[in-house]
């Protein structure tokens, strides 16, 4: 294994530090400064993003000076001041804000799709914003911070992982996300244990994963949970319809879908409540920016120099837990196991060695070591997971060269966008939506009578 790095501190840069989830980052470096010793954050974001960043970066400081450690707290819009010799870079932003998330959810609910932030059209929209961007920051680290690892939580994060990994060469990158935390945490509840009175074992992809669970002893409890499970309607995170899966569906298959999976296997379900959420609230877009102004409110408060409560109610839970023990595993070689997106490197037979997966894994000082999994015990799993994948790898490549047709392709191929006729006026409308930020589209935009068929 590599040795620590010996110095004095580690320095951790937050891009979309001015980001309503950047208090859980906070609380979660907080409590564990003895054995992650950070005496440098450096929240950093963008022009539009000054004032959230102040606000949540003033909060960040009362927050620290709170707790009596030896960390101070830096704001800038300099991304690669921030970046230089970091240890750590985590990625949580947003490219075009609130503002273009309500875009990816209400033109697809205008057309009778699924409006959805990572998943369906406005996902893939959301991976060619970011893709761009996540990939100029790897190109800043390498040069700025060789020795850094990447962090990130920015969705969709298994595809924001897949272009990193087929566009550059930086290796030191994972990929995070909460939805097994809480699918961990919802399982210790319903057995009124410890979670760790329990093994998981996670495989899939990041919002498309399946799990098995076991207790300490070996025991399997997966159908045993599956039964525990059923009528919960407090389970799960808050932003998805706790609608009840299939039963027998679900048994058949021997391992766990995940809370996203209702978009795919209840899609008929999922589609009928959204659009009918949408008629009555609006999209889901509008009601987390009617949610983060009352946030930043709270956040305005000199006394305060906490989490507030109410920051659950954003779908943020377990963040700082994941993104923080994450990052103490690394720097303190812990050899614990998390569910993360990496690199395959085989875990999962039915996908490709470089293809991008989340996956349980030692997390170690060299990064996360996946865990054999295997094959999917279901025909089902299999053909689902082989065509998600090959959608993410079409959404990476559209992203990178702007290729209208390749973002077709996705289009065509994502279970969520029934077919190329709704698909082709859906993304053109997308495209005209976001052209501020997509400017590897400029074939389109400078020719879209040639595109409109």
């Amino acid at each position: 294994m590599s040795q620590k790095k010996e110095k004095k501190g580690l320095k951790i840069v937050t891009i979309g530090g001015g980001s309503s989830y950047t208090p859980e980052l906070i609380e979660g470096f907080i409590k564990r400064i003895k054995e992650l010793p950070v005496t440098e954050i450096w929240l950093v974001d963008i022009e539009e993003g000054r004032e959230k960043l102040e606000i949540v970066g003033n909060l960040a400081k009362r927050m620290v000076k709170k707790a009596g450690i030896d960390c101070e707290v830096h704001l800038t819009l300099d991304r690669r001041k921030a970046i230089k010799d970091a240890d750590f870079v985590t990625t949580q932003f947003r490219v075009g804000q609130l503002a273009a998330r309500i875009k990816d959810e209400r033109i697809p609910f205008e057309n009778g799709l699924l409006g959805q932030e990572t998943n369906g059209a406005g996902g893939m929209f959301k991976a060619f914003r970011t893709i761009p961007v996540i990939l100029d920051i790897v190109s800043d680290i390498k040069e700025l911070a060789p020795n850094a690892w990447l962090i990130n939580f920015t969705n969709p994060a298994g595809i924001v992982t897949q272009a990193v990994l087929n566009y550059t060469d930086f290796d030191k990158i994972v990929g995070l996300c909460n939805i097994p935390v809480h699918t961990q945490m919802d399982c210790a509840s319903l057995y009124e244990k410890d979670v760790t009175e329990f093994r998981f074992q996670f495989a899939g992809l990041n919002h498309f994963v399946w799990y098995r669970v076991w207790d300490k002893n070996g025991n399997e409890l997966t159908a045993d949970l599956w039964e525990k499970r059923q009528d919960k309607k407090n389970l799960g995170v808050k932003n998805i319809v706790s609608i009840n899966y299939d039963y027998d569906q679900i048994k058949d298959l021997g391992m766990l879908p995940c809370d996203y999976h209702r978009y795919y296997y209840l899609q008929d379900e999922m589609l009928k409540e959204g659009l009918k959420s949408f008629k009555e609230k609006g999209t889901r877009g509008e009601i987390v920016k009617k949610v983060e102004e009352e946030l930043f409110e709270l956040y305005k408060d000199e006394n305060l120099a906490e989490k507030p409560k109410q920051l659950e109610q954003r779908g943020g839970a377990y963040y700082s837990d994941a993104a923080c023990e994450l990052i103490s595993a690394i720097y303190n070689d812990k050899g614990i196991i998390m569910a993360v997106n990496t690199r395959n490197k085989g875990a999962v037979s039915d996908l490709p060695y470089d293809a991008a997966v989340e996956i349980s894994s030692y997390i170690t000082a060299d990064g996360p070591i996946p865990i054999t999994f295997g094959k999917f015990p279901n025909a089902g799993q299999r053909g689902y997971i082989q065509l998600m994948k090959a959608m993410e790898e079409l959404v990476v490549k559209a992203a990178v060269t702007g290729n209208y047709y390749t973002a077709l392709q996705a289009f065509a191929t994502n279970p969520l966008v029934p077919g190329t006729t709704v698909g082709r006026k859906v993304l053109n409308e997308l495209l005209d939506a976001h052209e501020k930020y997509l400017p590897q589209f400029r074939d389109y935009y400078e020719n879209r009578e040639k595109y409109r068929k």
